[in-house]
């Protein structure tokens, strides 16, 4: 999802003011890695791109960022809240399955969402989210149900679905924490998208009445 998305912006906006800036780059650094893969015709330079990633976001616990925007917002604005950059590391995992495996059973796309959905826990501890909040669930939900999207019309898109739907439901099963809602908004429109027809109605009423109604009761 880019991050000019009018739906992904208004989500963002529920995030607090000084933390909003951490939140962007997590979702950057996801699109960047999503990019990598989708420009990335050989396996074998696709997982040597994805380990500079690695060991490129582990270097920021103690060395300065280079000269690559994503990992300048990273160190910026993620680190200086308390995530250390050995915590995005699983993310990069995540995403290294889809060119580890030929076939991508339910195992491995569990790998897949247990990985990439570490982008929710570090987010929610950018942002201040309460314990409570359900940032496991959610952010293996979501990212399942991004990859089930862009599977479309596959058997691994079916199961990467059947995979994301109790996902999320049970994170949106609750109330989320005034700090969280950002994260519970991307839920909502993983939720919206899996129910799409074809192409979701990006900005339709009834998807930006969800995200309002979100954001005054956390529900």
């Amino acid at each position: 999802m880019p991050v000019a998305n009018p739906e992904r912006a208004l989500a963002l906006s529920y995030a607090p003011m000084e933390a909003r800036g951490a939140l962007e780059a997590l979702l950057a650094l996801d699109d960047a890695l999503a990019l990598l893969l989708r420009t990335t015709r050989e396996p074998a330079l696709g997982q040597l791109r994805l380990a500079w990633w690695r060991e490129a976001l582990a270097r920021l616990d103690r060395e300065a960022a280079p000269a690559e925007p994503v990992l300048t917002a990273i160190a910026g604005e993620v680190l200086t809240r308390g995530v250390r950059g050995e915590a995005l590391v699983p993310i990069v995992h995540g995403w290294e399955v889809l060119i580890e495996e030929e076939v991508l059973d339910r195992a491995a796309l569990q790998r897949f969402g247990e990985g990439r959905g570490q982008l929710f826990v570090a987010a929610g501890a950018a942002v201040g989210a309460s314990p409570g909040d359900p940032l496991l669930a959610a952010g293996q939900g979501w990212a399942l149900a991004d990859l089930s999207r862009n599977l479309r019309g596959s058997a691994e898109a079916e199961s990467a679905q059947v995979l994301a739907v109790p996902l999320l439901d049970e994170a949106a099963a609750g109330r989320w924490s005034r700090n969280g809602r950002a994260l519970g908004a991307l839920v909502h429109l993983a939720r919206l998208d899996l129910r799409a027809e074809g192409e979701p109605p990006v900005g339709a009423p009834h998807r930006v009445g969800r995200l309002l109604w979100h954001r005054l009761t956390g529900r």
